[in-house]
């Protein structure tokens, strides 16, 4: 195991722990006044429980960077089934919050599913279309089978429900499609098909609360007492953070003005301390791992180490997308965590493994380019991410 740390990623295994060490002392920044004043814990109630996570999340940062990648294709079968067995056990065991049915409480810890199944659904889309490189172009049977499975373990998480997560899952698996070699025509079906079931799903997932949402996002100063009151204490802690921000521990917003300081708005309490600075930094680290994580799938001339590494590094970078979007009034707030930054248990989990996945496949690359072998042009997987691929063109 040591002497394959020569191969290992450094980019990938310093950016992650610096921001979940950076999001430990956010966290206990955010949460250390309102933990005590409102839920009465100690202060230090969710630094423990993120450090807590933080060290088994390294121990599987740790095994997942030495475990083979190529493993998980064999494994897919056994992943898709337990994820599926989670998502149906939050229906008879899980826990309410936030209005969505999405933990399983398992005493000293609480596990949420959907977490589980970005990942899963990476492994199980990547593993797939891997397979279906030679026929990729064939709608009927290349494209369509793996999305019934994929759209039923979606229609499962927006049961809970979880339309911020459902909606993550759906963006990461378009990625992973559409770097498949997928045609644009055949793409611009699933998109008509998407659309279609969105419209005949609205009328029964429309609520005054996700009107709501909607209405404070845009026009949050209509109803600056009411819908709109999340969003402009956001405003007010960016505004008055300013460039350098008021210092560590300074902000006043998280005494009670901005509801989930310490998860879904934490940015908003990086910014008011740290200033633009900070905001710069952490969206920098978070640019670095999705940039690097595009890099080795390019870099990659295995199908399925390619698309794996396309989806972890979309799964990054549209999470924090939606989350930034949130905090700034772009997007409705829905409730999506910063990667690495906020508090979360079951995120940070996924978040370093994947991390650990991916520096695997860099590892695998490296090893190859310092050993160089003939490549047989039938091994070129057949996906828009190598160059010199079939479809590279399109």
């Amino acid at each position: 195991m040591f002497r394959r740390l020569k191969d290992c990623d450094f980019t990938l295994l310093i950016a992650p722990i610096v921001l979940t060490g950076f999001g430990v002392v956010m966290i206990y920044s955010a949460s250390m006044v309102m933990t005590v004043v409102v839920e009465g814990y100690e202060s230090t109630h969710y630094l423990v429980r993120q450090l807590q996570w933080f060290g088994m999340g390294l121990v599987g940062f740790l095994f997942c960077t030495f475990f083979p990648y190529r493993a998980y294709q064999k494994l897919v079968p056994i992943i898709v089934m337990g994820i599926i067995i989670l998502l149906l056990a939050v229906f008879a065991f899980g826990d309410v919050r936030g209005g969505a049915k999405s933990w399983i409480d398992l005493g000293p810890l609480n596990l949420q599913p959907s977490e589980f199944a970005k990942l899963g659904i990476i492994m199980y889309l990547a593993s797939v279309y891997s397979k279906k490189q030679s026929y990729i172009n064939n709608f009927n049977r290349g494209v369509l089978p793996p999305l019934i499975l994929t759209g039923a373990i979606l229609g499962l998480i927006v049961l809970q429900p979880d339309i911020g997560t459902a909606a993550i899952i759906f963006l990461i698996a378009c990625s992973v499609i559409f770097s498949s070699g997928i045609r644009f025509k055949h793409l611009f079906l699933l998109v008509a098909i998407g659309l279609l079931l969105v419209a005949i799903a609205i009328p029964s997932m429309v609520t005054d609360e996700r009107i709501s949402r909607f209405t404070g996002a845009y026009a949050p100063f209509e109803s600056p007492k009411d819908d709109g009151y999340q969003l402009i204490q956001s405003y007010v802690a960016i505004g008055v953070g300013g460039l350098t921000g008021e210092g560590l521990g300074q902000s006043v917003q998280k005494l009670g003005y901005l509801f989930g300081p310490h998860t879904d708005f934490i940015m908003a309490v990086v910014a008011e301390e740290l200033g633009f600075v900070g905001v710069i930094i952490v969206i920098g680290l978070l640019a670095t791992i999705v940039l690097r994580g595009i890099y080795i799938a390019r870099k990659c001339n295995d199908s399925f180490g390619a698309l794996l590494a396309i989806g972890i590094s979309s799964m990054i970078g549209i999470q924090t997308f939606i989350n930034l979007g949130s905090a700034s009034g772009i997007l409705p707030i829905t409730g999506v965590t910063l990667p690495f930054v906020s508090y979360g248990g079951s995120s940070l989990l996924i978040l370093l493994a994947s991390m650990g996945v991916l520096n695997n496949i860099a590892m695998t690359v490296k090893k190859k380019e310092r050993e160089p072998a003939p490549v047989n042009e039938n091994d070129i997987p057949n996906n828009r991410l190598i160059k010199g691929g079939k479809q590279w063109s399109s």
